[in-house]
């Protein structure tokens, strides 16, 4: 395979349980990932937990264990999260890891060699709970506490010996590079938030701390630990055994394809990685995409506020697809989405119940009942037959165009206009009237049964269980999923058996119904 795709999640910080915004995160990059695979790349799909810093010492401090033993537990939650969201992530990555400490004190020395690495003094806002340092124009007053503006989480004043990154001197070469390569950043929002934010000046990176212990220790000076950007951003090449720049992995998969993070991280992303990067003489990944936060009534979910919606209690309500299309669906991708009950049932009713399950099983019933269980042999394709099939054929280089654009809502449209169209078609011709011209209800079938098939390869990343249910109706297993066959007009065997399924989804019930 010449093609590849490298694919990343954030690394996930344990310090709590997971929510709705990490499913979400993981769920969108499953979607590439499985898009990707079916076009014939090879994948590799990294997501991981991010387990240094001071919040993760307090929290295992508070329950009187160690911070490995806590992060153990915890991690373990968002390991046993990518099973239960059906994730094909080819790696998890735990910061500590032992490949994962090698790396980072290696790209430290390649700093303190470059000379961007020099010891100083810091004083200045930290913020615990994000993990970051933000100057006196960055913070706010709010009923005599002192809290980050962006993030509203409280921040303390800190002086201490720190080892200090030289971002000041990356300021042009950021700044050229986000000119040069304007897709860098996405969406064009985000891109210009970093840019400004470059533009207005940039301050050397306090990239140690000696106040606590809870982390991988500074080369050549074990009373600093590594600042928790530096070690966490590293995973991205750790995974691919980096320092090792002749490792297979490295060689295939880097640069990265995308890595894909909440907004809230996009400074980190796109300002201090790239400069760590080009510090370093590393290629630096093809594109950073920030996309919006879930919210709960319309606030960003945090274990501080008691907002935080557990994914698990929503698959186990109304199942895994359903959650995976309606955040897919739902969420305009890039923009924050509002997660709602009653929109999720709606999606379980109208999209999935009404429009891809009801086709599934009315053409299979007249098939059935109507073709002896054969896919037609004797078919004679019309114009309007041809019409919605070669809709597929010709809108395949623009799904692929808009995949590469991250361009979510194309995608879930084309499908969803599908199904309406193919639903109107079997409708609109009426093959129950055909009875007396074999060979036209022939067509319509085949042609319905094809669409079925071309529609089930395309929901697959997105509700990959259910397709491969529908799929059953073929006998067609995975492996035969191949998007660049929505092609194909006549892919399915003429005279080959198809299955009776079950119902691919409940309706739900509704209240006020």
């Amino acid at each position: 395979m010449s093609k590849k795709f490298y694919i990343t999640t954030p690394i996930y910080y344990p310090s709590a349980k997971p929510h709705m915004g990490h499913a979400y995160s993981s769920i969108i990059a499953d979607f590439f990932a499985r898009f990707k695979k079916i076009d014939g790349y090879e994948v590799h799909f990294l997501t991981g937990t991010d387990e240094h810093g001071l919040k993760i010492q307090r929290s295992a401090e508070k329950q009187n264990i160690e911070p490995l033993e806590f992060c153990n537990q915890i991690s373990k939650t968002f390991h046993d999260l990518s099973k239960t969201l059906n994730l094909t992530n080819t790696d998890f990555i735990r910061t500590t890891e032992e490949r994962h400490k090698l790396s980072v004190q290696h790209l430290w020395n390649e700093l303190e060699k470059n000379d961007d690495i020099y010891l100083s003094k810091y004083s200045g806002w930290y913020s615990v709970s994000d993990e970051a340092f933000y100057s006196e124009d960055e913070i706010e007053d709010i009923e005599g506490k002192k809290r980050s503006i962006s993030s509203k989480s409280s921040v303390e004043w800190i002086e201490e010996e720190s080892y200090f990154f030289r971002l000041s001197k990356w300021e042009k070469p950021l700044l050229d590079y986000y000119d040069a390569n304007p897709d860098f950043i996405s969406p064009e929002s985000r891109k210009n938030e970093v840019i400004s934010f470059v533009k207005s000046g940039l301050k050397d990176l306090s990239v140690s701390r000696k106040s606590f212990s809870w982390g991988i220790k500074v080369p050549n000076n074990k009373e600093h630990v590594i600042y928790v950007w530096l070690d966490a951003l590293t995973n991205y090449i750790s995974a691919l055994n980096y320092p090792n720049l002749e490792d297979n992995l490295f060689k295939k998969f880097w640069p990265a394809s995308i890595h894909l993070i909440g907004k809230d991280i996009l400074r980190f992303h796109a300002v201090y990685w790239p400069a760590f990067l080009l510090a370093a003489k590393i290629k630096l990944p093809l594109k950073i995409y920030g996309h919006g936060w879930i919210l709960s009534d319309n606030e960003k979910m945090s274990k501080s506020k008691g907002n935080i919606l557990d994914p698990i209690e929503i698959i186990n309500e109304y199942g895994l697809d359903p959650l995976r299309y309606y955040l897919i669906k739902e969420v305009s991708f890039g923009n924050d989405g509002n997660i709602s009950q009653e929109r999720l049932e709606d999606c379980i009713n109208s999209d999935l119940a009404n429009n891809f399950g009801n086709l599934c099983q009315r053409v299979t019933a007249f098939t059935i009942k109507n073709c002896d269980s054969l896919i037609p042999k004797k078919i004679e394709l019309q114009k309007d037959d041809l019409e919605i099939l070669d809709k597929y054929k010709n809108n395949l280089d623009t799904i692929r165009s808009k995949i590469d654009n991250q361009d979510i809502n194309f995608y879930i449209d084309f499908i969803i206009n599908s199904l309406f169209e193919a639903n109107k078609y079997f409708n609109d011709q009426e093959p129950w009237k055909k009875k007396d011209d074999i060979v036209r209800l022939n067509s319509i079938v085949f042609t319905t049964l094809e669409i079925v098939r071309k529609i089930s390869f395309l929901l697959y990343p997105i509700i990959p269980e259910s397709s491969l249910k529908a799929l059953k109706i073929f006998d067609l297993k995975e492996k035969d999923i191949d998007i660049s066959s929505i092609q194909q007009n006549e892919f399915l065997s003429k005279g080959n058996k198809i299955n009776k399924i079950d119902i691919l989804f409940k309706k739900i019930e509704k209240i006020n119904d």
